[in-house]
């Protein structure tokens, strides 16, 4: 007569867990890209925007959870820095302030950079090179949203230069936690 706790009506135990070990990994993950925020060098006077470790981060979550999980995750941490938490890099206001400032542009595409990276890498063969090519995409929808972001408060992009050689070693380290750590397709 009674449904046990642990099993939602309408699904499977093995459902259930599903859905929670997936909500445990979208949290653990926008957790992660927090504490890559953390990592921060400023680069004034070339440009007002920091080198921090956020992008490996969420070139990692895309890679390794995959669009939708990697998607919902980057949701999060927007949420999160939204309502107050400190999740994003410390050298900027902080809050709804910090997106819609100058780094705003590479925060808020940051969902779909995750989104772009995990979809590319989850068709076909998981290799080094499909994950390169994934985050080489997901970098350049990246700088795409933020450059342009950065032009509106800077008149320039003559910043860009200085966060090249960075990503390219972000891209290519992620690429390879990516081959090691992301399970076979299920």
């Amino acid at each position: 007569m009674f449904k046990s706790l642990t099993q939602a009506p309408g699904t499977t135990q093995e459902q259930w867990l599903e859905k929670l070990r997936d909500s445990a990994l979208v949290v653990g993950a926008s957790l992660f890209v927090a504490l890559c925020a953390r990592v921060t060098i400023p680069l004034l006077p070339l440009t007002p925007v920091p080198l921090t470790m956020q992008n490996l981060g969420v070139l990692l979550v895309g890679l390794l959870l995959g669009s939708r999980r990697g998607f919902a995750a980057l949701m999060l941490y927007l949420i999160e820095g939204m309502l107050g938490f400190s999740v994003f890099n410390p050298v900027g206001p902080g809050g709804v302030a910090q997106l819609f400032g100058i780094t705003g542009g590479f925060l808020l595409v940051y969902p779909l950079v995750a989104f772009a990276a995990g979809f590319i890498f989850e068709r076909g063969n998981r290799t080094f090179f499909r994950a390169v090519i994934a985050g080489t995409a997901a970098e350049i929808l990246l700088f795409l949203g933020g450059l342009s972001w950065l032009y509106v408060f800077t008149h320039s992009f003559k910043a860009a230069y200085v966060f090249v050689p960075a990503e390219v070693m972000k891209v290519l380290f992620a690429a390879a936690i990516a081959i090691r750590w992301r399970p076979a397709a299920r």
